[in-house]
């Protein structure tokens, strides 16, 4: 388990965070989050006001205990944004300068080894300006790896790349990761690629974590308005409580009452704030076989139609609601097999399963 526990003023940082070790973490937000900065600080390159530093019960960091051990000491690998490779050395060079520790042959050896283990072998003899910029994405890892490292950070190393490069070198850190079995911190501002890439997930804005869980819990179970907005969750709306029940929540939104699946608890009368996935707004077809499993159904006016290539984003007016509109996804033949257009009225269902209450 890696913990960290930081306070800092400049930059803002006050969060606390476990993850676990033997996985790939992602730590998501917007620019100036700091994300960087908590990386930096896990690797000792970066001293806050307080601090607690532990990677499976070894403090690397504590200020109340006054430990506070430099990056050299800290048995992990870092590889930045820029990747920062030595323009003067070739490729394999770059991996030996991390493995200063062992005589000559043994470490061309193991430089070798290194660049072999990630797919570029047969350019040892290159400079990195002869590499392209995945390629030098594989050295920088094959350097941060080449003293085995209990842990591995990893600073928006494919924010640079291209679309079918940084899906290359995805797939290639799953399976170094699965591999090495080692412990891997990304960061990333790409929720996409958090998604594919990491098993746990922890989302931070301005300076403080607003979640940390399992990556396919967080993504489907947004704890907060914040949360939401940091995922891109397009319908943010606000509805009465009514009361609870064995199956969850009750709420008033306008005239319609809407059921939600919930552990959230509220006062009678309270306002709270829900959400729901554009794509679980159904789109109910007349003659429904079994219109009670779908939820609760309202009718609805069509108010924009926005093309996003494999799909389409549809806003809806929903009849005596809160005002709100609502956004649905719906593939290109649904859009034209039903005849979907501007000024169109339709009916939509909000399974109760769907609809999040947020904290």
């Amino acid at each position: 388990m890696l913990t960290v526990s930081l306070e800092h003023d400049h930059p803002k940082l006050a969060l606390d965070f476990q993850l676990p070790r033997g996985q790939v973490s992602a730590i998501v937000g917007p620019s100036g989050s700091g994300k960087t900065s908590v990386l930096r600080a896990v690797a000792g390159l970066l001293s806050t006001r307080s601090a607690r530093v532990s990677l499976e019960g070894d403090t690397w960091a504590d200020t109340e205990r006054g430990v506070f051990l430099p990056a050299y000491q800290r048995p992990l690998g870092f590889v930045g944004q820029r990747y920062a490779l030595f323009p003067h050395l070739s490729a394999v060079a770059n991996v030996a300068a991390a493995l200063v520790h062992l005589r000559g042959a043994e470490r061309q050896r193991e430089a070798q080894a290194g660049l072999d283990a990630v797919g570029i072998g047969g350019l040892a003899s290159r400079s990195p300006s002869a590499l392209s910029g995945g390629q030098c994405q594989r050295v920088a890892m094959a350097r941060a790896l080449a003293r085995k490292p209990r842990l591995l950070l990893l600073d928006e190393p494919f924010s640079a790349l291209d679309r079918s490069t940084r899906k290359r070198l995805h797939v290639e850190l799953k399976r170094l990761q699965a591999g090495l079995g080692m412990t891997v911190v990304l960061v990333t501002h790409d929720l996409d690629e958090a998604a594919q890439l990491s098993q746990t997930l922890c989302l931070l804005r301005r300076g403080r974590v607003l979640q940390s869980g399992s990556t396919p819990e967080v993504l489907r179970q947004p704890a907060s308005v914040e949360a939401a907005r940091l995922m891109d969750f397009s319908n943010l709306a606000k509805a009465e409580w009514v009361g609870t029940d064995r199956e969850g929540a009750t709420l008033r939104w306008g005239e319609l009452v809407l059921r939600a699946a919930t552990k959230v608890v509220s006062k009678p009368g309270a306002t709270v704030s829900w959400t729901i996935r554009s794509s679980d707004v159904f789109l109910v077809k007349d003659g429904h076989p079994d219109e009670s499993s779908l939820g609760i159904l309202a009718s609805a006016r069509v108010t924009e139609i926005i093309s996003m290539g494999g799909s389409i984003l549809v806003t809806v007016s929903v009849d005596h609601s809160g005002g709100e509109p609502l956004r649905m996804r719906l593939r290109p033949g649904a859009v034209h097999r039903h005849g979907v257009h501007v000024g169109c009225r339709l009916r939509i269902a909000l399974h109760p399963e769907a609809v999040i209450v947020l904290a």
